[in-house]
């Protein structure tokens, strides 16, 4: 293949670089990520809706720009895919379900005016489970997404498709969604990395809602960049994290906060999980990683509450409308949203006002520990999951397995009540199976959670785009 036709498979920070140079035009770069579409999407189905003509459209708007001598923004060029569950003008917000299929946005969503405004060129719409309740990733209207690693695995979930599609280089960035793990799970299924940003961070807002989201959606739902450097995902955070005021529950604070010491804490079995060894091996040679590059990072026997985070996280989210969300799966027949709520009724179906109450009580008790122990360690280094990545479909063999999946998930499920931001970061492989690390930092120092994963990611192999089940 030519150079040009290979531009698929460098970072976003070089294409947007090599597009400000004027050393490839937006439109090449387009042409680059549609072949790859074309060559690949069949395979997994990541992407569930693109138009080529739109998407050459953009790039051929950011090049008559940069012709006419005026400044574009830092991404552009940059093809990004978006998640079905957000609104972008003259798209279904589908949300993996049928119900919605012609529930078509008048206008974006902040975070893709967010994108627009960087000049990125959006590539397509990306899978999601229905109502993005699993940690799998099919749906009765856009099919299943595949897993480019082994398809018998998880892409994960609900961000499945977004990272399906960066993880096989269908597009540079994506975007994602997260409440209790959807963008971090899906990052570490697919070898990709994955940020959950702090909350108020991105702003959020879909006016093809027909209401305002409950508490739970709005103060643990955050949308955050799946990449496959540090670099693309800060360069994407900045380009995201700009306020609007559909969003009351938006906050601008400066990307880059004071300087603190470097100094982390690892650890490997919180609240007693039941971690695989490939997983503590991550976290011990990530350590390792650290401290070579001068960090002090010991290792320490238990964090802040976790496990008792994950009934507070169910009782906001689903606790509030619970029924109205079994019968709406119902309605859908979709069997996975259905057994995912089914698995939560006992917690969220005799939810009322006094335990909304201490649910708020214990999520401050909980974030107050977190950030007392963060003014000790900036930086915490835990698992993301229990497990490595599970067998497709793995909640739908039973009561028991369901349990399983839960409770490996405990890392990734506690945290969105804090409202801290977490890096899920791709360490390396077990055979073709990924494993990685999560890292945690302080409110609003996402940037302290690039930092360590740069420097973790700077002494491995770096990512490259994965071509699915090669002959």
């Amino acid at each position: 293949m030519s150079e040009t036709n290979e531009l698929w498979r460098l970072p976003a920070g070089k294409i947007a670089a090599l597009i400000h140079a004027h050393k490839v035009t937006a439109t090449e770069v387009a042409q680059s990520a549609l072949a790859r579409i074309d060559a690949v999407n069949p395979k997994i189905n990541a992407i569930v809706e693109c138009r080529p003509e739109e998407v050459l459209a953009q790039a051929a708007a950011i090049d008559e720009k940069i012709s006419r001598g005026e400044p574009v923004g830092p991404l552009a060029g940059v093809p990004v895919t978006i998640k079905v569950n957000v609104d972008q003008k003259g798209y279904a917000t589908t949300n993996g379900i049928k119900s919605q299929k012609d529930l078509v946005a008048a206008r974006n969503s902040p975070v893709v005016d967010s994108l627009v405004e960087a000049d990125a060129v959006l590539l397509g719409r990306t899978n999601t489970p229905a109502f993005s309740y699993r940690w799998f990733c099919n749906n009765q209207l856009h099919g299943a997404t595949l897993n480019p690693h082994d398809a018998s695995l998880t892409p994960g979930g609900s961000s499945g498709g977004a990272a399906s599609a960066v993880a096989a280089g269908l597009g540079h960035i994506a975007h994602g969604t997260d409440i209790a793990g959807s963008i971090r799970y899906p990052a570490y299924a697919c070898g990709v990395h994955g940020l959950r940003p702090t909350f108020g961070r991105v702003a959020a807002f879909n006016a093809t809602a027909p209401y305002e989201r409950p508490i739970g959606g709005q103060i643990m739902a955050v949308s955050g960049p799946l990449a496959r450097s540090v670099d693309d995902i800060r360069l994407a955070l900045h380009a995201m994290a700009r306020p609007d005021v559909r969003d009351p529950w938006a906050t601008a604070m400066p990307l880059i906060g004071v300087d603190v010491p470097r100094r982390a804490a690892m650890c490997l079995r919180p609240d007693g999980l039941d971690t695989a060894p490939e997983i503590c091996a991550a976290l011990m040679e990530s350590a390792t990683r650290l401290r070579d590059a001068g960090w002090i990072v010991d290792e320490v026997d238990n964090l802040p509450p976790l496990r008792d985070g994950m009934a507070v996280q169910i009782t906001l989210w689903m606790g509030d409308g619970y029924d109205a969300m079994v019968q709406s799966a119902e309605e859908e027949g979709d069997v996975g949203a259905i057994t995912a709520l089914a698995g939560q009724a006992e917690l969220a179906r005799e939810a009322n006002l006094q335990d909304f109450s201490s649910a708020l009580q214990r999520r401050l008790a909980i974030t107050r520990a977190w950030l007392l122990f963060l003014e000790t360690y900036p930086v915490v280094l835990l698992p993301t999951c229990g497990e490595l990545p599970f067998a497709n479909d793995l909640d739908l063999q039973g009561p028991e397995a369901y349990t399983r999946v839960w409770q490996a998930q405990m890392p990734m499920i506690s945290l969105p009540i804090t409202g801290l931001p977490a890096l899920s970061l791709c360490t390396g492989f077990v055979g073709r199976t990924p494993v990685g690390v999560q890292i945690v930092a302080g409110r609003f120092r996402e940037d302290l959670c690039l930092a360590a994963g740069e420097l973790i990611e700077a002494r491995g192999e770096p990512l490259t785009p994965v071509d699915p089940y090669p002959r």
